[in-house]
């Protein structure tokens, strides 16, 4: 089971050859192959090698092994399962051997070739796919990268962040919203169009002027100023 695949072309090369190798064991070739898991017989593996070849054998005797092993046993569940439940766990397996194998090689590459090797394999359908012909499903863009696009702040050559100015928009019109159906915190009045508010109350209620708001960095409403005055 040596390879000496080493960059990422030639790591992403004995992925494929193994993976077309235990495809072929589960689709084509898959009579021979449940033939050969033979439930009474000890711990078998499916291997698929780099030259395109399959093999159930079993494990390999030294430990830790030198190379990551599929899953051990595939023999003993074979007839406790419905046949196509336990191809369909075997190929689960086989998918995660393969990644971990591929990924074993490719310890010694840098973060955007293990990257970029991940995009390739990610690019082929899995063996689980291909064994139960489930369509893969396209990506669609997330809710929350497309609020992270709408939202994000950007900062200015002078290093100031400005703000998306339709998120600010729509804060506005929220917060207008809220102040048409919220009464006046004091009188408990609506508010009018052309009444100056402060907060969720009258300006004229907490005796605030639009000259003294200006002034007022926060605004704390009468009843949290005089629990913030208690001790």
């Amino acid at each position: 089971m040596a390879s000496s695949a080493r960059t990422v072309e030639e790591i992403f090369k004995d992925y494929t050859a193994r993976r077309s190798a235990i495809l072929r064991a589960l689709t084509l070739d898959v009579d021979h192959l449940y033939g050969l898991c033979d439930p009474d017989t000890e711990n078998l593996c499916l291997y698929g090698h780099p030259n395109e070849s399959w093999e159930v054998s079993l494990p390999a005797e030294e430990v830790p092994a030198e190379f990551p092993e599929p899953a051990l046993g595939i023999n003993f569940a074979r007839d406790g399962m419905n046949r196509k439940d336990w191809l369909s766990l075997v190929a689960v397996h086989s998918d995660s051997w393969l990644i971990s194998l591929a990924f074993y090689l490719a310890a010694r590459l840098n973060r955007n070739e293990r990257k970029r090797l991940f995009t390739m394999m990610n690019d082929l359908p899995t063996v689980f796919e291909v064994v139960t012909e489930r369509k893969p499903v396209k990506d669609k863009p997330s809710i929350e990268s497309g609020s992270k696009s709408q939202g994000s702040n950007k900062r200015s050559s002078d290093g100031t962040v400005k703000s998306n100015p339709k998120i600010a928009d729509a804060d506005y019109e929220d917060n207008e919203d809220e102040h048409g159906e919220t009464p006046c915190g004091s009188c408990g009045g609506n508010y009018n169009a052309d009444e100056f508010l402060i907060g969720w109350f009258h300006g004229k209620c907490v005796k605030i002027t639009p000259a003294k708001a200006e002034s007022i960095k926060q605004y704390k409403r009468p009843s949290c100023s005089m629990r913030s005055g208690r001790h």
